[in-house]
């Protein structure tokens, strides 16, 4: 049995990009984050309104179903830029794990600006970076440079994954 496995980041890291490589490197389900926001949050973001706590805890409480609903493991993409956000995900499911994808915030806006048929307005590229609460030193997190080619990056989180759990950071 597989773990299951958040590919978190703030927007513009390539989340469903990787995501779908590892799910199907993997042979697991892969769950697509922001197909499961509100009507509301979703037309909020599409005009450059920044989502708040209150608006994320209903989406975050869906994800937590969601993932409780394959206990044979599965992949997800959630930003999960907050502590708080990524250890209401851990109640949910014990073992989970998350590889984040660091980017920095000028590759960032590029990615987002160059997408075009996103929701995601690229004005809330800043407030994806204020909320951010970097996981450094939580358990069960692999940290990628979102810059690697994204070959490499399913291959790191691969093998990351079939590493004993007595032997991964």
């Amino acid at each position: 049995m597989k773990p299951s496995l958040v590919v978190m980041g703030v927007a513009g890291c390539g989340k469903s990009s990787l995501a779908r490589a590892v799910a199907a490197a993997e042979g697991l389900p892969m769950i697509e984050g922001d197909a499961h926001h509100s009507a509301t949050s979703v037309a909020k973001m599409s005009q450059g309104i920044a989502l708040t706590d209150a608006d994320r805890a209903g989406w975050l409480d869906l994800l937590a179903d969601l993932l409780q609903q394959h206990a044979d493991g599965v992949v997800l993409t959630c930003s999960a830029l907050k502590l708080a956000y990524r250890q209401r995900l851990r109640a949910a499911v014990p073992g989970l794990r998350f590889a984040w994808l660091d980017i920095g915030h000028a590759d960032a806006l590029a990615r987002v600006s160059g997408r075009g048929d996103h929701f995601f307005s690229s004005s809330l590229v800043d407030s994806q970076f204020e909320a951010l609460q970097p996981p450094n030193g939580e358990c069960g997190v692999l940290r990628l440079d979102a810059r690697l080619p994204p070959e490499q990056l399913q291959a790191d989180v691969s093998a990351w994954l079939n590493t004993p759990l007595e032997t991964r950071p």
